[in-house]
């Protein structure tokens, strides 16, 4: 099985993959946030950066596809390469960030790829508004997202919502997480996992939370 954690910058897709891989024993996958080599680039001149660092993104995110495909446990993986191409590539083509030559010619290396793809048995979608959003990436300190605008953040919002509602076509689990705290906060994690249990195996009440895990 193969589930894919899915929301903007800032919403928590690290640490609930982390606390769903551990809870039900499944492997994690880890987006390479810190070894791309284009994203402090990127945030300091994203029109200059836009296109090298979304084809470093699609080929790691590939690369990570085929793995998950490969592999024989049940996945749970940090951002997938559907949100990656049809939010944030979208997003920095929409706002002139890519320009029409590189944008087609990334989408046609995208739908070449799509022919040995998979697509997630759930995407769960953290949806979380900007302000949230902001709070969470200002806590956590990373130095190449503090100059990030805020209207780069509603408009990747705004990509999410088109992309989840409008166009994607596999299985969906909407977490409204606002106000949740599921890294510190016992029941917020328990009312995800019970969103998770009551989607993936049928399972409605709370008191199947302790018997379900692992």
């Amino acid at each position: 099985m193969y589930i894919a954690i899915a929301g903007n910058i800032g919403a928590g897709k690290t640490t609930l993959t982390k606390m769903l891989a551990k809870y039900y024993g499944w492997e994690p996958r880890f987006e390479s946030v810190s070894f791309n080599p284009y994203l402090e680039d990127y945030y300091g001149d994203i029109k200059r950066w836009a296109f090298c660092l979304e084809t470093y993104f699609l080929k790691e995110r590939f690369k990570d596809m085929l793995a998950v495909q490969q592999s024989g446990h049940t996945i749970v993986q940090d951002r997938s390469i559907f949100e990656g191409v049809h939010v944030f590539v979208r997003n920095n083509y929409e706002r002139g960030d890519l320009s029409e030559r590189d944008y087609n010619t990334f989408m046609e290396l995208f739908e070449l790829m799509q022919s040995q793809m998979k697509m997630p048995d759930m995407m769960i979608y953290l949806r979380k508004s900007v302000p949230s959003l902001i709070a969470q990436i200002q806590k956590r300190g990373r130095d190449y997202e503090q100059t990030m605008q805020i209207d780069y953040l509603t408009d990747l919002n705004d990509k999410y919502e088109e992309f989840i509602f409008h166009h994607y076509s596999g299985r969906v689990l909407v977490i409204e997480s606002d106000g949740m705290d599921f890294e510190n906060n016992p029941a917020d994690f328990r009312r995800v996992v019970d969103k998770v249990d009551a989607e993936l195996f049928g399972l409605f009440s709370e008191q199947n939370w302790t018997s379900l895990k692992h």
